[in-house]
């Protein structure tokens, strides 16, 4: 696959990336394929389930209106890749209505060409992106309370804490007809732009 972020998977990967099998809140495996099946899909790939930053970015993607996403025939969907059982504070702490799946092997991740392993923050000539809104320092010690502290059960079940996301539209098939991977921790997708993409009325 090109090493290009906004590079679109090709058939193989999205053939293989279609048998690959995620994890439901309750640990239950789904096809990443038949999450795909029924209508054009948003897909955010997060970091690991204590990112403090992508929490946000969860946030501020679930102020897109569901009237807005049942008019365009669409949906949106949220995968991590740690384990299953973080998921629900996850979507509880985000205060997200999207479903959220788990990826604990990566290979979602790595099919789609989301192989950049990083603990950069925005480089100094870079905008930081509206979901930042809160300084590194400040966004580091909320992650260690909102993960280890509040929640030592899940030590270890957050996933890789280098693995970077991305996000992709797709259509049932599956085919994909956007990609951006994150070349560093804080390097989503403006949600508008995502939205815009995605032919989904926003705000």
């Amino acid at each position: 696959m090109s090493t290009d972020h906004h590079a679109i998977p090709d058939d193989t990967s999205l053939l293989q990336a279609a048998e690959i099998t995620v994890f439901d809140f309750q640990g239950q495996s789904v096809k990443f394929g038949s999450i795909l099946a029924d209508k054009p899909t948003v897909v955010v790939f997060i970091r690991h389930f204590f990112c403090g930053s992508c929490q946000d970015y969860v946030t501020q993607l679930s102020s897109v209106r569901p009237d807005a996403l049942d008019s365009a025939g669409k949906q949106v969907v949220v995968i991590g890749c740690g384990s299953y059982e973080p998921i629900a504070q996850y979507k509880e702490t985000a205060a997200t209505p999207f479903p959220i799946y788990a990826d604990p092997s990566r290979k979602l991740y790595h099919a789609l060409g989301m192989t950049i392993e990083s603990l950069a923050l925005t480089p100094a000539n870079e905008p930081r992106k509206s979901y930042l809104q809160k300084g590194d320092t400040a966004n580091a010690l909320r992650s260690i309370w909102r993960g280890p502290l509040k929640n030592p059960l899940l030590i270890g079940k957050q996933g890789n804490i280098s693995q970077l996301g991305g996000e992709f539209i797709f259509e049932p098939g599956p085919k994909c007809t956007f990609a951006s991977r994150m070349q560093h921790t804080q390097d989503h997708v403006e949600v508008a732009e995502l939205m815009k993409a995605a032919g989904i009325e926003y705000p």
